[in-house]
């Protein structure tokens, strides 16, 4: 009789099926909140330096995390593609997390040192010059635009306030590697690329 009601009074239950999705929502999140393998850092993880940083937002910028995840999932088709599954340690100090849930190109979380410089370059540059069947976009202005730092000490200090440990000297020095004005674009966003996933791969 019970069921009854609630069977034929649509309202009453779209209301309990949001709770009981909610209850069921709260058991499986809350406690990750407390358990340290999701919480702490990897051994060994620090913050991007001032060049990857800014690679990092140049990567944004250009919408690379719209084509490409950064999270490798557990499964045999995965790991043997693209290398170790991700770790929530390994992204603690993220902000924003470019985990992502899209893959029109391959995933990049473990793309770090698995080619050259000159590699990165020539496919920023014009991709099917080294993947012929790519439909990537080329981004040749990337290899004109310098890179001032000008903005690098504020983001750092912001990404402190969030719990990402730089420390003094690191903000203090954070415009120096661009002190030249002859770093470019590409220069920090291959740096970014280049550390990619690589921390957990030196520990196995």
């Amino acid at each position: 009789m019970k069921h009854e009601i609630v069977e034929k009074n649509i309202g009453l239950m779209i209301v309990l099926i949001v709770v009981a999705i909610s209850f069921g929502g709260l058991a499986q999140i809350i406690p990750l909140f407390w358990q340290a393998d999701t919480t702490e850092p990897l051994d060994g993880l620090k913050p991007l330096g001032a060049m990857a940083l800014e690679g990092r937002d140049i990567y944004i910028r250009e919408g690379c995390n719209v084509c490409h995840t950064q999270m490798v999932r557990p499964f045999r088709a995965e790991t043997e593609r693209y290398g170790h599954y991700s770790v929530a340690g390994e992204h603690v100090y993220e902000h924003p997390f470019l985990w992502g849930s899209k893959r029109t190109g391959p995933d990049l979380a473990r793309v770090g040192a698995r080619y050259s410089d000159d590699w990165h370059r020539a496919h920023l540059y014009n991709p099917r010059d080294v993947v012929p069947e790519s439909n990537m976009p080329a981004f040749p202005w990337l290899f004109e635009n310098t890179v001032t730092g000008k903005d690098t000490a504020a983001k750092m200090k912001a990404l402190r306030m969030v719990g990402v440990p730089y420390t003094d000297e690191d903000i203090a020095n954070a415009a120096k590697p661009f002190a030249s004005g002859e770093v470019k674009e590409i220069d920090a966003l291959v740096v970014y690329l280049q550390q990619l996933g690589t921390l957990l791969t030196q520990k196995r």
